[in-house]
């Protein structure tokens, strides 16, 4: 994917639509992670980003870009479809990075240590 597609992703986004990606995020995030997190080898990361997105103290900007890159990893039709293993996540992991690297300073120690415990108890 490239960086143009993956700057207007991560674009802020109308208050209605961010709150329809962050029920989308909180309702199907954990199912995917659980399906495919022993494959990926961002999976804790991807984890803090989810405690950071849902952290009521993280700003709305920080929340709105994790989010947009939340709802990207869940859909189940994307660039690079992910059933096909390890290639099928590089473009989640493109759009992830550039989320992570524009927000990072905001995911916490705190978040950090939910996504380590969620390591350990989400992946069968």
């Amino acid at each position: 994917m490239d960086k143009p597609k993956i700057d207007k992703l991560l674009l802020p986004v109308p208050m209605a639509k961010s709150r329809a990606r962050e029920k989308k995020v909180r309702t199907q995030f954990w199912s995917k992670f659980r399906a495919f997190a022993a494959h990926i080898p961002f999976a804790e990361d991807l984890a803090a980003a989810y405690y950071c997105a849902t952290d009521s103290s993280t700003p709305l900007k920080v929340r709105g870009t994790l989010l947009a890159a939340l709802a990207y990893f869940i859909l189940p039709a994307d660039v690079v479809p992910d059933f096909f293993a390890v290639v099928g996540f590089s473009d989640d992991l493109a759009v992830f990075t550039a989320a992570m690297t524009l927000v990072q300073a905001h995911v916490t120690d705190e978040h950090r240590e939910k996504a380590r415990h969620a390591m350990e108890t989400e992946i069968d």
